[in-house]
């Protein structure tokens, strides 16, 4: 599909395929295709156009136009977001395999390559890559507001800013975790009263973000994929047992709710559409009294373990005062919502709920993989 393009336009076309550097030796020869991307890969969704950029949990794949659930923030005429990353993805990029023209690929000139050469190296490269580009954007940030200052910018008749977009960077396996470090902050620093609305199409969170929204004081609504909307449902093979996987997890997750007694603060709901499959992921905050929410996050992250530990994420947290925005976020998640039905003990009960006895046991050990 792709080498059409690149032998056509060899100098306006590049294909970069990243590879994680921790599937290598005998574990890359044994661990069959579709397998293999449990141990990590590149999952960011970012779409840039000149100056406009989309950012996104959808892939460029015919369901996501059809009847596939994601959400969608686009920003126009965003240079300094653009540039971002513009710059992000070409850091990626130059620690990735290059798709040739002869359909072989190879590593960027004087790059480590991610699973032959040595494992360190290539990290410490990838991370001061990625660095750099966050480092060079903070430092243009800075150049800006300093500007600003000195000719009086803050006197003029511009508009003062109501809108902050903070990018948020998740690579584990180059020992970068912003993303990570700021949704725990977002978590703990919740107040009695303050609503988080919180949504993922795999629900399998980390045990430090489980610990935070049972131990927090804000009410939490959690959407997630009901087994028929997975992504998984009707699969082939052991990849078909996965949405079951997912409801065993669901409800341990909801039984320690029950057994806290935090059912009125910490409520499920599951998604429910016919012939559709969910994969939106995000969050929204309405601080307490508020009707409208004053932050998202919007992006790749599933706030599960492989989005923390394994494959390279990003998404933004988009904080606003502009109340026609909030009225738009308010809306995208009462859309989103409005399509779900609540979890409760009999949830379970259904027959379709059922999970097998070698499911239990196994979900575990593999829980970390997807």
């Amino acid at each position: 599909m792709l080498l059409p393009l690149l032998r056509r336009f060899p100098d306006k076309v590049r294909f970069s395929l990243f590879h994680t550097p921790n599937l290598r030796g005998l574990l890359r020869l044994l661990l069959p295709e579709r397998f293999n991307e449990t141990i990590g890969l590149q999952h960011m969704k970012i779409y840039l156009f000149d100056d406009n950029v989309i950012l996104s949990g959808a892939n460029l794949s015919d369901s996501y136009f059809t009847n596939r659930q994601d959400r969608y923030i686009l920003f126009q005429s965003c240079a300094e977001l653009a540039d971002f990353f513009h710059d992000l993805v070409g850091a990626v990029s130059d620690v990735s395999l290059q798709l040739q023209p002869d359909d072989t690929v190879q590593a960027v000139e004087g790059m480590e390559h991610p699973y032959q050469g040595n494992k360190t190296k290539y990290c410490k490269t990838a991370s001061e890559k990625v660095l750099g580009v966050i480092k060079e954007a903070t430092h243009r940030q800075c150049e800006q507001r300093s500007a600003s200052f000195q000719s009086g910018h803050s006197n003029s008749n511009t508009e003062p800013a109501d809108t902050w977009v903070y990018p948020l960077v998740q690579m584990k396996p180059f020992g970068i975790h912003i993303d990570e470090l700021v949704t725990e902050t977002l978590l703990t620093e919740v107040e009695r009263g303050d609503k988080v609305f919180l949504t993922t199409g795999y629900f399998n969170l980390t045990q430090e973000y489980m610990y935070l929204l049972l131990g927090t004081r804000a009410d939490y609504n959690i959407l997630l994929a009901s087994p028929e909307v997975n992504g998984f449902f009707g699969a082939k093979g052991i990849a078909g047992a996965i949405p079951a996987a997912y409801v065993h997890i669901e409800h341990q997750f909801y039984s320690e709710v029950c057994r806290r007694g935090q059912q009125m603060r910490l409520k499920l709901r599951e998604y429910c559409r016919d012939l559709w499959t969910f994969h939106a992921k995000g969050l929204w905050f309405y601080s307490a009294g508020a009707d409208l929410p004053c932050l998202t996050l919007i992006g790749s992250p599933n706030f599960g373990y492989r989005s923390v530990h394994r494959d390279l994420e990003a998404q933004i947290a988009l904080v606003t005062e502009n109340q026609a925005l909030q009225q738009q976020l308010h809306q995208e998640q009462e859309q989103l919502y409005n399509l779900s039905s609540s979890v409760s003990p009999t949830t379970f009960q259904h027959p379709s709920r059922d999970v097998k006895l070698w499911v239990k046991l196994v979900t575990p050990l593999i829980k970390n993989f997807f």
